[in-house]
This record gives structure tokens, C-alpha cells and sequence, in this order.
């Protein structure tokens, strides 16, 4: 028996660029900066004093004593759950919740949490911490809070693979669904790491931006960091259209694998073999891609690798590809990134727009591809992927194609 198609319903999302899937979306479109000084007096000593902050949080309603058992980074999860249901017109039967379940990822977890916990020690001489340190730290609860809010019982938990998180839980929730576990599943990506701790171990890696994010720019410098979450509700076809529900997308599938090599470089050869692997499962072939939403950190290694993978994978259809790094607008969100990026390939493939990489100022013959320098550009788009490839090797390409029901 063939595995049911897998169709995008509902998107959510809030980061540096909206408080809505839509808004993020539209700044995207329009090439705008997300990225900002940092306003939080605690963040201002650091090397660097600037990232993609949320800076409006919509009121869904969650109750005080429901908000006390959250970090950040899960309630911008619930956040964006919410818009994503209400997007897909869906509302779990009690009787088939067990049929509807989610999957989020995260990069670092509970950094709030965690900082308010040495803070309440250290420096005010507390003798404890919060009672519900431990349920906002643990990566896994997210998903938890999802489920909570929503009533979903079916396949809940979270992952955590570094850049990866996001495709990592997208994938998984594909695969739960392909093996009939469930009719719907909320994915995505969550992160809240702006923090004095989690920035200052970002900055002994010298791998942070002083300036700006300029992916595939010869004068990129370095990776922004910033905070946000995304979730998509996925749905088979059959689910969705026995609803009437407005399909956005088909998720055509998903690849993986692990360079088995460095623990912070980039592998060339892991980056292709998940592109690979993802065109496989999707049943595509190289020509039919026409946009790619890059992992593009700004880093000097990363964008060179990932330039040589996409050569590799597609020969000489690469020059026809159109690619952009929308990390450029909404820095890099780690565990959530690659959930906003699917705010960009669902949404590039609904409009025939491509978002820009903005900040592009030098070519870089490493970097050679079309990178949809600075303005968007509109094209037809049947069929996208969205990369992401993370420390410690651990790689997940994920694929989208135009609905045709």
C-alpha cells in the first residue's frame, strides 16, 4: 500500500519579523530587516548587542497559572500552535484525539529558565529555585504544552538536533503520519536564546556577526542569533479534504543522515546526501526544484559547503535554481529556524515570489548560485526544499511541492 500524501493545512509562527505566519511572511517578501540592538539592559556588555527580538507576543488567552509552568520558548510554541489551528479551521474531536498528535523541535531549550535559576542563586542569595524550573527547561516541553492546550493524545514529544530540530521534528512527524499512527500532527521549531549566558557561550565560539548577516556575501562575517517558533499542522489528504479543509501545500517528503566527522565543520558530502536522500523520498528529481531555502548562516564555511552540495546534488540545473537565506531578515532561530522557513517555501510556491537574501554586497566566487541578491523576485514555483545542517553532522532536508489534488 502506497504511504498517504501529507498536506499542509495551518502555519504559525513569531519572531523578529511578526507576531503572525502572515506577517512573517510578508517581511520576507519585502526584504526587511528583523534584526535589532538588543533592548534587554542585561544583554549590553556583551561583543555583540544586537539579534532577530520578538516584539510583539498576541494574547491567545493562556491563563497566569498556566503561563507560570512555561519558558519562553514554549510559549511562543503555544503561540504559534494556535495560529497555525486556527489558520487550518481545526478542532480535535475528543473522540479521535488520539489521532492527532505533535512533534517540536528545539536546539537549547529552557535558556530562560536556566539563567533565572543561577540569577536566583548567585546573585540574589535565594536558597531554590522555581518549583517549575525543570518542566520549563526540559526540551521536550513544547510539545507538551501543545498537546496540553489542544488535547492531542496521540504521538507527542519533542527532538533536539541542534540547527537541525526543526526538520528533524517536521520529518518525524511525517513519518509517524506515513506509518499510520496518526491524521494529524502539529510540527515545528521553537528557541529562546537570548540570553546573558547562552550568548556568551555562542560568543567563545567566535562565530558570531559584529556587524550583520550577510549570507554568500564574500564580506559575510558571521551567524546573528535570534529568537522564535513556527508550527505547521500536517494532515493526510484524505483527513483534510473530508473536512474541506484549504490545503497550502503538500509535504512531498523528507531526507536525513549524519557526516559522522566534525562536531562544529561542515561536511560537503553529508550536506549532499540529505538533499539527496530528501529528492529521493519525494520522488523528485533534480529538475523539478526550483527554490531552495538555504541553511545560509553567514559563516564562511557553511555557505561555501552548502553552495558545493547543491552543485553536486544538481549538476548543471544548479545555475537554475533560485536560492535565498532568509536568516538575512530573521537571523538564525537554531532549533526554530527551519519551522519559519517553512513560512517561506509554502508560501514562495502559493505566490511565485522568492524571497531575498538581504544584506548581499560581494560576490563570492565560492558562492556562486543564484542567491536572490537583496529585492524578491517572482518566478513560478512547483516544488521547493528547505535545508538545514547542524553541529554535530547532523543533517535534514525537507521538501514541498505545489498541491495538486
Amino acid at each position: 500500500m502506497a504511504p498517504p500524501r501529507i498536506v499542509i493545512t495551518g502555519l504559525g509562527g513569531i519572531c523578529g519579523l511578526g507576531s503572525s505566519a502572515d506577517e512573517i511572511w510578508a517581511g520576507m517578501r519585502e526584504g526587511r530587516n528583523g534584526i535589532a540592538p538588543y533592548r534587554n539592559p542585561a544583554l549590553q556588555d556583551l561583543r555583540v548587542t544586537f539579534g532577530g527580538q520578538i516584539d510583539e507576543i498576541p494574547d491567545i488567552g493562556i491563563e497566569p497559572k498556566d503561563m507560570s509552568t512555561m519558558d519562553p520558548f514554549s510559549f511562543y510554541t503555544v503561540i504559534s500552535a494556535h495560529q497555525a489551528m486556527v489558520q487550518a479551521g481545526l478542532e480535535v474531536d475528543e473522540a479521535r484525539s488520539h489521532r492527532a498528535g505533535a512533534i517540536i523541535g528545539t536546539g537549547i531549550a529552557g535558556c530562560d529558565a536556566i539563567q533565572a535559576g543561577y540569577e536566583a542563586l548567585y546573585v540574589e542569595g535565594k536558597k531554590r529555585v522555581n518549583v517549575f524550573s525543570v518542566p520549563r527547561i526540559m526540551p521536550g516541553a513544547p510539545a507538551g504544552q501543545v498537546s496540553m492546550r489542544f488535547g492531542l493524545r496521540g504521538p507527542v514529544f519533542g527532538v533536539s538536533s541542534a540547527c537541525s530540530s526543526s526538520n528533524h521534528a517536521i520529518l518525524s512527524g511525517l513519518d509517524q503520519m506515513r506509518a499510520g499512527r496518526a491524521d494529524v500532527m502539529l510540527v515545528g521549531g521553537t528557541e529562546a536564546p537570548l540570553t546573558f549566558g547562552s550568548l556568551k557561550a555562542w560568543e567563545a565560539l567566535r562565530v558570531l556577526s559584529r556587524d550583520a548577516c550577510r549570507p554568500f556575501s564574500a564580506n559575510r562575517s558571521g551567524l546573528v542569533l535570534g529568537e522564535g517558533a513556527a508550527v505547521a499542522v500536517l494532515e493526510t489528504e484524505e483527513h483534510a479534504k473530508a473536512r474541506g479543509a484549504n490545503i497550502l501545500a503538500e509535504l512531498a517528503g523528507a531526507g536525513l543522515c549524519a557526516d559522522a566527522g566534525d562536531i562544529v565543520a561542515p561536511a560537503e558530502d553529508g550536506m549532499a546526501s540529505a538533499i539527496s536522500l530528501c529528492l529521493s523520498d519525494a520522488g523528485l528529481n533534480p529538475k523539478d526544484v526550483d527554490y531552495i531555502n538555504a541553511h545560509g548562516t553567514a559563516t564562511k564555511a557553511n555557505d561555501a559547503s552548502e553552495t558545493a552540495a547543491i552543485k553536486s546534488v544538481f549538476g548543471n540545473h544548479a545555475t537554475n535554481l533560485s536560492l535565498s537565506s532568509t536568516k538575512s531578515m530573521h537571523s538564525h532561530c537554531l532549533g526554530a529556524s527551519g519551522a519559519l522557513e517553512v513560512i517561506a517555501c509554502v508560501n514562495t510556491i502559493r505566490e511565485g515570489v522568492v524571497p531575498p537574501t538581504i544584506n548581499y554586497e560581494e560576490p563570492d566566487p565560492d558562492c556562486d548560485l543564484d542567491v536572490t541578491p537583496n529585492e524578491a523576485r517572482e518566478r513560478p514555483i512547483k516544488a521547493a526544499i528547505s535545508n538545514a545542517f547542524a553541529f554535530g553532522g547532523t543533517n535534514a532536508v525537507v521538501a514541498f511541492r505545489a498541491y495538486q489534488g
